[in-house]
């Protein structure tokens, strides 16, 4: 695993239906993402923050709220995640909402087709994200970005990653899946994405829905993790804008992460809806910073790799 990591602060809830996200890169921050990291002899540099439009705080046009600015912030996440990917770094996306998702990983479908790599990606969400203007009962833009992956979204959005679509939905695995809309689900059957939902963990076990998820990795593959904030069960991650219950407990949220961390292939990496206007002392913050330092080696007393 590339052991160079920069962080990026994308400080909008531009996408979202609720007020906050745009505070989530400060909160990771506040619960020492970086000093964490760095001691598990990571080299991380924090680049910052990145500016985009402010929010306007508008109803839906033609199905989409924030259209003009979601595409704006989404171009300026894209550039600069394929820019620390060019300099042998692993970008870290602080969110920021889940419509981010979209640049970020354009940026790493580019990198891959350019590098000649295999790439394989991780949604970790409570929702498939996989709406379209005509599915969308919100108009909520980070209800979309898997389907503007997919090529299914405005033209604007769907051309930020300079092919169409960015990527094939057989290299996604969707895990934690609990609320998705019902004309999402048609779409996500007719696309044949690869869903593990809670149903699927609750009678398999999160091992064996790893395992699988994580098959046929090699050495070829980039390994990428959009980590939705509201994979969690509320009950202990209580920080973000859309909670569902019934979500991986820690310990299902650990081995999922020490799952990754043994394969040595994660690559790059999104923690997107983190909300702290709706936490409790910052410690959805701390909860996410703690599965993030198992992505990176922290482990059980026992564990020898």
């Amino acid at each position: 695993m590339n052991r160079s990591v920069s962080l990026i602060g994308a400080p909008t809830d531009i996408g979202a239906g609720a007020r906050g996200a745009s505070m989530g890169p400060e909160a990771l921050r506040v619960a020492n993402i970086g000093p964490t990291l760095q001691s598990h002899g990571v080299d991380v540099v924090d680049r910052g923050n990145l500016a985009g439009p402010a929010n306007p705080w508008l109803p839906p046009l033609e199905g989409y709220r924030h259209l003009d600015e979601v595409v704006a912030w989404n171009q300026v996440v894209h550039e600069a995640v394929y820019a620390e990917l060019q300099g042998g770094r692993m970008p870290i996306l602080l969110g920021g909402d889940h419509c981010l998702g979209l640049g970020s990983i354009s940026a790493v479908a580019r990198h891959c087709r350019e590098a000649g790599k295999k790439l394989r990606v991780l949604w970790l969400d409570a929702h498939a994200d996989f709406n379209t203007s005509e599915l969308t009962p919100s108009g909520n833009i980070h209800g979309m970005p898997v389907a503007c992956l997919c090529g299914f979204g405005p033209k604007e959005l769907i051309e930020i990653g300079g092919k169409v679509p960015a990527i094939n939905p057989k290299w996604i695995r969707q895990i934690g899946i609990r609320s998705v809309d019902p004309g999402e689900k048609r779409f996500v059957h007719e696309q044949e994405l690869e869903v593990f939902d809670m149903r699927y963990i609750d009678e398999m076990g999160m091992r064996h829905t790893m395992e699988l998820a994580l098959a046929t990795l090699d050495a070829n593959t980039h390994l990428h993790v959009s980590f939705d904030v509201d994979f969690l069960d509320p009950a202990i991650a209580p920080g973000v804008g859309t909670t569902i219950p019934g979500g991986p407990t820690y310990r299902e949220a650990q081995l999922c992460m020490e799952m990754i961390a043994d394969t040595g292939r994660l690559a790059s990496l999104d923690v997107m809806e983190l909300n702290p206007a709706l936490d409790v002392r910052n410690q959805t913050a701390l909860l996410a910073v703690d599965l993030i330092e198992s992505l990176f080696g922290k482990s059980t007393l026992m564990s020898r790799r």
